[in-house]
């Protein structure tokens, strides 16, 4: 040891010193413990070495003064502390253990007159009148107690207990019969059951028990009754007493234990049907989230003692209540509803299915915009078409009508309503119900989709001038439509009536309100090859350039002159093309028509036309171009130029112009 007391690790081992202990894991600990941690587990496994002294008292008068100090510090102590009751006991258990029982007594006394109302002072005052055998004295605590606090079900037992443990079983009988007269719990009642059944009276204790669901008609009450009858092996009793609490009390009175325990008791019984019937019946009656305990226990025993359709049924209802359950918070999740609607669907059941469909289309959108009403509206058609597939044809067309009731036709409608119930109808062979109903359709929305329904039909039928007034129809409602006019046309020249063909693209084209006038020209043209007119065709890329000098109608135009082998014609085409967008400053499109008519030349194959292309091609160079308020240092950007060769001598002689006439300004300035 050094000065301090403490091991010197630097001497050797034979003076003493002390060995190190090596460490042979250095790995850190699966457990963390902190200091604070093992500073708490050392005060709390920390042994209390005080004691009080030991008083050794040698006489009598040691004795008393012993006794008068102690006394006087607990009468210190019930002075400050009066209501402290456990002040008062620990006074009167020191006068028990001295053997003066007056003095604990009158200190009990004493504690009473502070606070009658503590259990435990009673308790313990009766208590200590017991232990030294002073019957009749514990009996008048107990009298005095029950009198006091007659809703103390503890003094009541205690009470009964001891005139037990006396054989007074008469006295124990009349004091339990007292307590029942004050209508106590049902615990009552099961102790008294339980004191008969310790003497031997089995009949009279289940009198007891049937005369508790007397005073106290409950759920719980019944329970114990029944479990205490199952107990005894008296299941028949047991049932009774189950089916006699849904009687009395009412189905809806039942909660999720009583149908627990119901079913408890036949699966130990081994009735497994009639604890089906129970679960079925407590299910229809609880939802998934007012009785989930009793939902998990009704799966859990059709895993066990259930067949595979039951099983599947389980799951089933299990969805059901999950698709319920996520609707009571939000009726508007349309994707649930379609959810539950295929399960129920794949269930087959119909009634179950009309009552989800009904339910599903009362959450009626609350928004005007036609966004939100697009899923609404497939429940109206898939209930149509489930009610139609079950022959219920009343019921489909009533499906129909109340669906194009609600929609609100003055903002927007739904041509696939119009449709599907014509169609409907043509599969009832009603025809004029159905052309009824297209034509109320296209009177309201005037939508392209019936137009089209209402024209496929009567072509079908063969009804041509009916497909020629709808044509009509359509293109008085809606001109700038360009799928009306094409279909007119097709019609016409399907018919080979090319004249009517012609002069329907005629209308079209000078129509200037036309959505899609390029389709129309394109369509025009085509038909006019087929037809094969090139005079007409080459009339009508006239035309079409004076509207427009767009670069595909001028390689359009010069592919069709050379597919007639108007060789010279396609070239003068393309020599227009390209002065009129080099005169446009258009590069870009300069250079597609060179390549454009590189191809046209090489599939003429002629080399010399095709060099004299090749020589006007241009050079593709990166420049960059300041752009608008941007800084300086990041406002530029890179871009592809096209510089042809005709710019470029052009750019030479700018070039030499420029040198000159500064030469010029020089000798000027000399």
């Amino acid at each position: 040891m050094n000065s301090v007391g403490r091991p010197d690790y630097s001497l050797p081992l034979s003076q003493g010193a002390v060995r190190l202990p090596r460490v042979s894991n250095k790995r850190p600990a699966d457990l963390q413990i902190s200091a604070e941690q093992l500073i708490r587990e050392a005060l709390a496994n920390q042994i209390d070495d005080v004691r009080p002294p030991r008083v050794q008292i040698n006489d009598k008068e040691e004795l008393e003064d012993y006794m008068h100090r102690k006394r006087a510090e607990y009468e210190n102590v019930i002075r400050k502390q009066r209501y402290h009751i456990n002040s008062w006991i620990k006074y009167a258990t020191f006068e028990e253990e001295l053997k003066n029982l007056q003095r604990a007594r009158s200190i009990y006394e004493r504690a009473i007159v502070v606070d009658y109302k503590n259990t435990t002072l009673w308790l313990k005052y009766a208590e200590m009148e017991m232990r030294n055998k002073f019957i009749n004295s514990a009996r008048n605590i107990w009298e005095r107690a029950i009198t006091l606090l007659p809703r103390v079900d503890q003094l009541w037992y205690k009470y009964a207990y001891m005139e037990e443990m006396l054989s007074n079983y008469n006295g124990a009988r009349e004091i339990f019969e007292r307590w029942l007269k004050i209508i106590p719990g049902t615990n009552a009642w099961v102790l008294y059951a339980k004191f008969e059944e310790r003497l031997g009276n089995n009949d009279a204790a289940r009198e007891i028990m049937y005369r508790t669901i007397q005073v106290h008609p409950e759920v719980g009450t019944f329970v114990k009754v029944a479990k205490y009858e199952e107990k005894r092996k008296n299941r028949q009793a047991a049932r009774k007493v189950f089916e006699k609490a849904v009687e009395e009390l009412g189905m809806y009175s039942c909660d999720e234990d009583f149908f627990i325990a119901f079913c408890e008791f036949e699966i130990k019984c081994h009735e497994y049907e009639r604890a089906r019937v129970i679960f079925k019946q407590a299910l229809e009656k609880f939802s998934k989230t007012q009785a989930p305990r009793l939902y998990q226990y009704y799966v859990s025993f059709e895993k066990q003692f259930g067949s595979k359709g039951n099983i599947e049924i389980v799951v089933v209802n299990k969805r059901r209540a999950l698709y319920e359950m996520i609707l009571a918070e939000d009726p508007m999740k349309y994707d649930t509803w379609f959810d539950y609607i295929n399960l129920e669907e794949a269930e087959g059941i119909s009634e179950r299915i009309r009552d989800v469909y009904e339910r599903a289309i009362a959450n009626i959108p609350m928004s005007s915009e036609k966004k939100y009403w697009r899923r609404y509206m497939y429940f109206w058609l898939n209930y149509a078409i489930f009610e139609e597939n079950l022959g219920n044809e009343d019921n489909t067309r009533k499906v129909y009508e109340k669906a194009l009731e609600i929609i609100p036709h003055n903002k927007f409608s739904f041509s696939k309503i119009w449709i599907n119930y014509a169609l409907f109808e043509i599969r009832t062979l009603n025809l004029d119900k159905a052309r009824k109903i297209l034509g109320i359709g296209i009177a309201k929305s005037a939508s392209e989709k019936l137009f089209q329904s209402y024209i496929d039909l009567e072509m079908q039928l063969g009804n041509i001038d009916r497909c020629r007034k709808l044509y009509d129809k359509w293109i008085s409602t809606n001109p700038q439509s360009c799928i009306a006019w094409l279909g007119f046309a097709e019609l016409e020249k399907s018919l080979q009536e090319h004249k009517r063909c012609e002069s329907i693209f005629e209308l079209a084209i000078k129509n200037p309100s036309i959505d899609k006038p390029e389709l129309i020209w394109k369509t025009y043209i085509d038909t006019m090859l087929e037809l094969e007119n090139p005079s007409k065709v080459r009339e009508l890329y006239t035309r079409l350039l004076e509207k427009t000098k767009h670069l595909k109608v001028w390689i359009s135009y010069a592919k069709f002159e050379v597919s007639i082998n108007c060789i010279d014609k396609a070239r003068e085409i393309m020599r227009k093309a390209e002065i009129f967008f080099k005169n446009s400053q258009n590069k870009e499109d300069r250079a597609l028509l060179l390549d454009a008519w590189l191809d046209i030349e090489t599939e003429i194959g002629d080399d010399e036309g095709v060099k004299n292309i090749k020589d006007k091609l241009p050079k593709k160079v990166k420049k960059k171009r300041k752009l608008e308020n941007i800084d300086e240092e990041t406002g530029f950007e890179e871009y592809l130029d096209y510089i042809f060769p005709d710019e470029e001598k052009e750019g030479k002689s700018l070039k030499i112009l420029e040198i000159a006439h500064k030469w010029k300004n020089q000798q000027l300035g000399q």
